[in-house]
């Protein structure tokens, strides 16, 4: 069972970043978006924001697929989607 904590404590720690839930909200909206778009979005250096995607990544939260020279980015899975939502809708 400690196992389970950690992994869930990780998870937390990936999204507790204003930035990384700035993104998590865009994705969840748009359901899918690319670097470049983000970055406008989000008017962050590319260096800073592939280090909050990496860190999203990482965590098993999104995940990248390549389209020519791009990749666009998606949160994984479902149940992912309505846990940010509600943390999202719930915020003060």
């Amino acid at each position: 069972m400690e196992k389970e904590f950690i992994q869930q404590a990780e998870w937390l720690k990936a999204i507790a970043h204003p930035v990384r839930l700035c993104i998590l909200q865009g994705l969840i909206e748009k359901g899918s978006c690319n670097v470049t778009d983000m970055q406008y979005c989000l008017e962050l250096r590319q260096s800073t924001l592939s280090m909050h995607l990496q860190k999203l990544r990482t965590a098993g939260i999104i995940e990248g697929n390549r389209m020519g020279l791009e990749v666009i980015y998606r949160i994984k899975d479902d149940q992912t989607k309505d846990i940010l939502r509600f943390i999202l809708s719930n915020a003060y």
